[in-house]
C-alpha cells in the first residue's frame, strides 16, 4: 500500500504541474480558497490523478473534496477499495 506521504506529494505534483498552483500547498490547503483552483482546475486535478493511479474517483457529488487533505484522503480509500477487490 502506497503511504499517505507519497500520495500527498503526489497529489502536490498535479497541482503545481497540470494545475498551474504557485501557492505555497498544505493538507490543510483549501482548493477553491486558497489554491484558487477553478472548476476546470479540479478536473484537471481528478484527471491527473486519476490517470496516474489508473483508478476512477467516486467522490460524493453534494460534497466533493475541498481541501488537499480530503483529496488525499479520497484517493487512499479508492486505492484501498481497488486493492481489497
Amino acid at each position: 500500500m502506497i503511504e499517505r506521504a507519497e500520495l500527498l506529494q503526489q497529489v502536490i505534483t498535479v497541482l503545481r504541474g497540470p494545475c498551474g498552483v504557485s501557492e505555497n500547498i498544505l493538507e490543510s490547503s483549501r482548493l477553491g480558497e486558497d489554491l484558487r483552483l477553478d472548476s476546470m482546475g479540479h478536473l484537471a486535478l481528478a484527471v491527473n490523478i486519476e490517470n496516474h493511479f489508473r483508478v476512477r474517483l467516486e467522490e460524493d457529488p453534494t460534497a466533493p473534496p475541498r481541501t488537499v487533505a480530503e483529496v488525499v484522503d479520497l484517493l487512499q480509500l479508492t486505492l484501498e477499495s481497488k486493492s481489497s477487490s
